[in-house]
């Protein structure tokens, strides 16, 4: 891979690092795409959208916001406990369901997926879909990009995190992190789509106050909270491409939380080939398992934020860079 650290001994001498790992190399993901279709061109057939998107988005939107209704008149203690061990997941299946939304895998004209995106966006409470969107195929086109890919921590919030305590407080608010990074780091301009997000979003979240009371909206962004920090559902976020193997860059998960996150956890191969919607990317492994079968990858996402927050030698440095490519002069 060609990846160095500055400080590349400090791992091995149980350290956290006060670098990146920089690698010198393209992403791995672009050359292996190449490789697996020319081996197996039946891939091909696995591209296109999920014909189910629309209908299990619509019942878990749906489920959540009765819900939330349900829990107009709860005590917080009932509703906190709901929303992390209920909310939290509905809440999880949306936002990757918006991840889903965001490469187009509902529908294939674009704005369809986007309008779909708005709508999975309801009970999240907070607009982001349409912002995610531009942001995460930035980090698909330039993966470990400096200044480009948002998905990497910025210094600071690496130089700050040192040790298990400030990395449990990081994992708790990481969803804060993921979402103002980019606006402080590379703010984009805002767009009528923007605008569509977040005009739909405040009149739910209105309505939702007006007819239930401030509780129902408060279960809802509880569920987004709580589902995004010291959550099962939430072990993704580090798992995907925190390195703790330098060699690779981009991890899999394959366990049963699949199942209820639209498969995200097949991310090498969702990299790899992010036109073939979650619910087919396990057969991209049974049809060229010579290229995952040796990659290291997980099974339980708790693991990992365990094993992040205890690893003293891991913390957001633990991430894969690569220089911005220069521009034509």
């Amino acid at each position: 891979m060609g990846a160095t650290r500055a400080d590349a001994d400090e791992k091995d001498e149980g350290v956290m690092a006060t670098d990146f790992f920089w690698s010198y190399t393209d992403e791995p993901h672009a050359s292996r795409r190449r490789e697996i279709l020319a081996k197996y061109p039946q891939i091909k057939e696995l591209f296109g959208p999920d014909p189910l998107a629309f209908l299990k988005i619509a019942a878990v939107v749906s489920l959540q916001l009765w819900t939330a209704t349900l829990l107009r008149d709860a005590s917080w203690l009932k509703m906190a406990t709901i929303a992390y061990f209920f909310g939290s997941f509905l809440n999880n299946n949306l936002f990757l369901a918006i991840h889903e939304l965001s490469h187009n895998l509902a529908f294939a004209t674009p704005s369809l997926n986007r309008w779909l995106g708005i709508f999975a966006n309801l009970p999240i409470g907070v607009p982001m879909s349409v912002t995610f969107q531009k942001y995460h195929l930035e980090h698909h086109r330039f993966q470990g990009v400096d200044g480009i890919d948002m998905d990497i921590p910025s210094q600071t919030e690496a130089r700050v995190v040192k040790n298990a305590i400030s990395k449990s407080v990081w994992v708790v608010f990481q969803l804060f992190f993921y979402a103002l990074r980019p606006l402080f780091l590379k703010p984009k301009p805002l767009g009528l789509w923007e605008f569509t997000n977040l005009t739909i979003q405040l009149t739910l979240n209105a309505i939702m106050v007006y007819l239930y009371g401030w509780k129902s909206l408060a279960y809802l962004i509880l569920s987004t909270f709580l589902g995004g920090g010291m959550h099962p559902m939430a072990g993704h976020f580090i798992s995907e491409h925190y390195v703790f193997n330098p060699e690779q860059e981009t991890y899999s998960y394959y366990g049963p939380l699949n199942l209820m996150t639209w498969h995200v956890g097949y991310h090498n191969e969702h990299h790899d080939f992010p036109r073939i919607p979650g619910t087919k990317l396990h057969k991209v492994k049974e049809i060229a398992p010579e290229y995952y079968n040796s990659l290291k990858s997980y099974r339980s996402w708790s693991q990992v934020i365990y094993m992040y927050v205890m690893d003293q030698t891991v913390g957001p440095f633990s991430r894969m860079k690569r220089k911005a490519p220069k521009k034509d002069t």
